[in-house]
């Protein structure tokens, strides 16, 4: 089994953080790794025996989000075999408490001025994860995407209306909220 060094996760964590910071004002492009170093607290030559350029870091801290988010999705299904929304309980539901968990991220991406580039990463996640659930429903294939984008949608909608709404509810509220939506619409 391969030992993690805590330097360099605590490193790796202050690098990321770093970025954020800086993603809260400025483009990705326009990010420099002087800045990205001041903020962290690391020299340069830390910061390249870890990423090549400020891109790499942020596909490093963007696996890491889209890992969480992924299991995140899948935790309701580790308690049935076939999912049922008549029969969901909100509180297998772990989404919402992916987003509050990486919060200063989301109101990032969910932010007026964020590049929609963003938005369409996240889209295309949530996208592939929908599509593997599709089960018995089993849509035609050229209903597929168009039914993959429909879902991915509603929940993106739902996390950007609870970021206009600065985070009010708590995860635990969305979650009894999409339950009830599912309900609704599926009922």
């Amino acid at each position: 089994m391969k030992k993690t060094d805590l330097r360099v996760v605590k490193t790796k964590e202050a690098l990321k953080e770093a970025l954020v910071f800086l993603l809260k004002e400025k483009s990705l492009k326009s990010i420099s790794i002087t800045e990205i170093c001041s903020i962290a607290k690391v020299n340069r030559g830390t910061f390249y025996s870890h990423y090549e350029h400020v891109e790499d870091l942020f596909e490093d801290y963007y696996k890491d989000i889209m890992k969480d988010l992924t299991d995140s999705y899948l935790e309701p299904y580790k308690h049935v075999q076939i999912l049922d929304t008549g029969q969901l309980n909100p509180a297998t539901i772990r989404i919402f408490h992916h987003i509050a968990k990486y919060e200063k991220f989301y109101k990032i991406v969910f932010s007026k001025t964020a590049p929609l580039s963003y938005y369409y990463l996240l889209l295309e996640h949530i996208q592939q994860l929908m599509e593997k659930d599709f089960g018995s429903l089993s849509p035609a294939e050229e209903d597929r995407s168009m039914l993959s984008a429909y879902q991915a949608n509603a929940i993106i909608g739902l996390a950007v209306e609870w970021h206009r709404q600065d985070f009010r509810q708590s995860a635990e509220e969305m979650n009894r909220i999409l339950v009830r939506l599912l309900r609704y619409t599926t009922g």
